[in-house]
């Protein structure tokens, strides 16, 4: 049942058709060999009974003719040579006996009397005495074959019992067993022929009825909010395959609506953090500048000998707001427009060694597992990838005692892999989620803009990046590049 659920409908269709006829196949072949037997059954059943009834019309028949008393007595003499005469014109052997269950008489001659029991079993005598018929029928099995002996009492003018007759009985099914074979081979030939037009039928129906199913099944696989998707269009559909194709319709539209909603909201709320990230960012270095010109206007003294000095420190001073803030613009820029992609075929490890280089922090520490892996990669946006990873790791580890910072280069199947792991301060959960978004940090400073740069990098590329994180006991991330 198990193995059914695991395949597809079309496949469960065919299969339970299938199975359908040979059960059905099964059913019908049981049903037939029990009815033969039941007839078997009934035909010795009936045959043993008139074999059994023609003896005792043919023993009243020689109890009129006999000079002898009709007694148990004389039972022996009565059938001394008429019991060969009944066994030939019956063409059964039997035999009788006294009341007590000895042998009187056999229709076998002396020299085939090996096989006759010379009494009777006391069950035998026993179950006679109780059936109301006044006759017992024992069922045995014999080499193989069924065996019956009936018992009946033979009874003199007055119906006064004065022997037991026995009938031995063989039943003969060859003839029967010949039939059902034959019957049994027809049948398989037939059902044969019903199997293979089942399987053929089967194939075309399942077909029929998945054809509409396959192709839902197709388009919803190419559903996508990011582009126009296709209806399904099926000719001639007005059952439940045509009311799933009106739903899943429905749907496209209901979701094209949604997407161009959900793409305005995105792009409003984008514009929204942007403006607040930007004017934020712009007002940390517009208040020092306004308080550095406000204090310049109240102290300044044209006369003062040192006034050429405080000049250039005030001008000093408002140049380095305004690199601020131009920095601030630079960083906006490079995060809208990315530079386009320049792949060359470049050694990984040696990049990433260089881009560590312009560090000068000891704890920055470089490992790996070959002198040379090789991948088509843009050198700058690599390096760019690198930087902003290993300056996040060191904007947390300020207040760790032994700070550390690992980068690792390996090589993972059809992939280079880049670690960055340091033992600072961690990521809190209510921050995980948020990461990558282009917002601005928990950091004291820094626009937040460094993870969304690089994962934009990463995905252009096809990569991956994913990072885990314990407070208190630092960062891993992981970046992914394809080789080719």
């Amino acid at each position: 049942m198990g193995l059914l659920k695991k395949l597809t409908l079309r496949s469960r269709i065919f299969v339970t058709m299938i199975l359908l006829v040979l059960i059905a196949s099964v059913l019908i072949a049981g049903v037939t060999i029990y009815q033969y037997r039941e007839q078997s059954r009934d035909y010795h059943e009936n045959r043993l009974e008139r074999k059994e009834e023609q003896i005792l019309q043919s023993i009243s028949y020689v109890f009129k003719e006999t000079s002898y008393p009709v007694t148990t007595e004389y039972l022996e003499q009565i059938f001394q040579e008429e019991i060969y005469k009944i066994a030939d014109v019956q063409n059964v052997n039997f035999n009788i006996y006294d009341l007590e269950g000895g042998l009187i008489k056999s229709s076998k001659r002396t020299f085939e009397l090996d096989s006759i029991s010379n009494c009777l079993d006391a069950e035998v005598l026993n179950n006679l005495k109780m059936t109301s018929a006044k006759r017992y029928v024992e069922k045995k099995t014999a080499a193989g074959d069924n065996y019956q002996a009936s018992y009946t009492y033979i009874n003199d003018a007055k119906f006064k019992p004065i022997g037991i007759m026995n009938l031995p009985y063989f039943e003969d099914n060859s003839f029967n067993n010949m039939e059902l074979r034959e019957f049994l081979f027809r049948l398989t030939g037939v059902y044969l022929l019903m199997l293979l037009s089942a399987i053929i039928l089967a194939y075309f129906i399942s077909k029929y009825i998945t054809r509409s199913l396959q192709t839902i099944s197709d388009m919803m696989a190419q559903t996508d909010l990011t582009k126009r998707n296709e209806k399904i269009y099926i000719e001639d559909s007005n059952d439940e395959i045509g009311k799933l194709v009106d739903s899943y319709n429905g749907m496209i539209d209901e979701l094209e609506q949604s997407a161009v909603k959900l793409a305005r909201s995105e792009r409003e709320q984008a514009w929204r953090e942007m403006a607040k990230q930007v004017a934020h960012e712009i007002k940390n270095p517009l208040t020092p500048l306004k308080l550095t010109v406000q204090s310049f206007e109240r102290k300044f003294d044209p006369s003062d000998p040192k006034a050429e000095t405080k000049v250039k420190e005030f001008s000093k001073t408002l140049i380095q707001q305004i690199d601020t803030m131009s920095n601030i613009a630079s960083a906006f820029s490079n995060f809208a427009n990315m530079p386009a992609q320049q792949n060359e075929t470049l050694n990984v490890v040696k990049i990433v060694k260089l881009a560590l280089d312009i560090f000068n922090e000891d704890y920055i520490h470089f490992i790996a597992d070959e002198k040379e892996i090789i991948a088509k990669l843009d050198r700058t946006q690599l390096i760019r990838v690198v930087t902003n990873l290993v300056k996040n790791a060191i904007q947390a580890v300020p207040e760790v005692e032994s700070p550390r910072i690992l980068v690792s280069v390996a090589s993972e199947g059809d992939s280079v892999k880049i670690s960055v792991a340091d033992n600072g301060i961690g990521i809190s959960d209510d921050f995980k989620q948020k990461i990558f978004e282009p917002k601005f940090t928990t950091k004291s400073s820094g626009m937040g803009l460094g993870l969304g740069m690089v994962k934009n990098i990463v995905e252009n590329y096809r990569g991956t990046i994913d990072f885990t994180s314990q407070m208190g006991k630092g960062t891993v991330f992981t970046v992914k590049f394809p080789k080719e």
